[in-house]
């Protein structure tokens, strides 16, 4: 279970960084289409939800499986038709973010949700903060969360670069 995790997480961790390097710093804060973020904002959006306190919050053991809220997860956030809003708690920040930054800040949240894949107690459940309309997520289930969520602003980040940087 964990290096199948741990495979999943540096993938996408990867991929983010790779795609976000492809970009020069003005293509980065480029306003794609009316109702957009930029790509540097959707990366910060992305550290700011792949906060990894939750990790390390208080936690219970479960009753359940580990893994039985990522199929539901997966298919709500990886259909790409569905349109959502972020709360506002982990909207990005405004304005010009260099890319230098950029790139540190989704390393730098990389590196502590690879940590706790390597780490922490994949099992139990977390009790600090709930995703509204799924319940208490264990460990497991929370860093898969992040992973995919962040595979949907890949998409996004897709769709962007093809708008401003092949355009």
């Amino acid at each position: 279970m964990r290096q199948e995790l741990l495979r999943d997480v540096t993938s996408t961790g990867d991929t983010l960084q790779q795609l976000l390097d492809s970009f020069n710093e003005e293509q980065l804060n480029t306003v794609p289409f009316e109702g957009s973020w930029t790509a540097a904002q959707v990366a910060s959006h992305i550290c700011k939800a792949g906060d990894c306190d939750v990790l390390y919050g208080t936690a219970v053991p479960s009753g359940r499986q580990p893994d039985e809220k990522i199929p539901a997860v997966k298919s709500i956030f990886l259909d790409f038709d569905t349109k959502m809003k972020s709360p506002e708690f982990i909207r990005p920040n405004e304005g010009h973010l260099p890319k230098e930054s950029v790139l540190k800040d989704t390393a730098a949240t990389w590196e502590k949700l690879t940590t706790a894949a390597n780490t922490v107690d994949l099992t139990e459940e977390c009790t600090s903060f709930e995703v509204p309309g799924f319940g208490p997520f264990t460990r497991l289930e929370w860093i898969q969360f992040i992973n995919i969520h962040t595979q949907r602003h890949i998409h996004q980040l897709q769709r962007i670069y093809d708008t401003v940087v092949k355009a």
